[in-house]
C-alpha cells in the first residue's frame, strides 16, 4: 500500500511539472522571465529555468529582449551586460550497514508477585539507497538598450523580429 502511494504522489509531480512550459512569465521569483525597467530605453531581462543548459536559458533571455523590444515599439537592442549562473544542488546517499541494541521487557508473574526484566536483544540493519537526485537552475541576466531605425554594427546588437523568429520557443509543456 505505501509502495503505490509514493508511486501516485511521484506521478502526481511529474504532471505537475508537465503542466508548465519552460518559457513563461515568472511569478513570485519563480521559473521564467522577468524584467526591470532601468530607462526609458533600458532594459534588464532576467530569465530563471531548471537545469543547466546554458544555451536554452540564453535563448529564452534573448528571446524575452526580442519580444519586449518590439512590445516597446522599437526595432532592434544592444545587449550591454550578459550574466549566466548555474546552481547546482547534488544529493547522493550511500548503502548503509548497522547494528542496534534495543531491550526487550520481560515480565513474569507467579501466585504472589510479579517480576520483570530488561534483556538486550541487537538487531543487524542495513539499507541501500538506489540513485540519488541533482536539482540545478540556472540564470541568464541580459541588460539590453533599445533602439529604431538603422542597427548599430556592434556584435552585440540585434534585430528583434530575426531574433523572434528564430529564437520562438516551443510552448509546450515539459517536465
Amino acid at each position: 500500500m505505501k509502495t503505490k502511494l509514493i508511486a501516485f504522489l511521484a506521478v502526481m509531480v511529474m504532471a505537475g511539472c508537465a503542466s508548465q512550459p519552460d518559457y513563461r512569465q515568472a511569478s513570485n521569483g519563480g521559473f521564467g522571465y522577468t524584467e526591470s525597467k532601468l530607462s526609458e530605453t533600458q532594459y534588464r531581462v532576467h530569465f530563471k529555468g531548471r537545469g543547466s543548459d546554458k544555451s536554452k536559458a540564453m535563448d529564452y533571455a534573448m528571446y524575452r529582449s526580442a519580444e519586449l523590444t518590439l512590445l516597446k515599439g522599437y526595432d532592434w537592442f544592444v545587449v550591454t551586460d550578459r550574466e549566466t549562473m548555474v546552481d547546482k544542488e547534488r544529493v547522493q546517499t550511500s548503502p548503509q550497514v548497522g547494528f542496534s541494541q534495543r531491550y526487550a521487557r520481560v515480565t513474569e508473574c507467579g501466585v504472589i508477585t510479579c517480576r520483570t526484566s530488561y534483556h538486550p536483544t541487537t538487531q543487524f540493519e542495513s539499507g541501500i539507497f538506489v540513485g540519488g537526485s541533482q536539482k540545478s537552475e540556472i540564470e541568464s541576466i541580459l541588460n539590453i538598450e533599445m533602439g529604431k531605425g538603422t542597427r548599430p554594427t556592434s556584435s552585440a546588437s540585434f534585430d528583434a523580429r530575426e531574433i523572434s523568429n528564430n529564437l520562438k520557443p516551443d510552448t509546450e509543456s515539459s517536465p
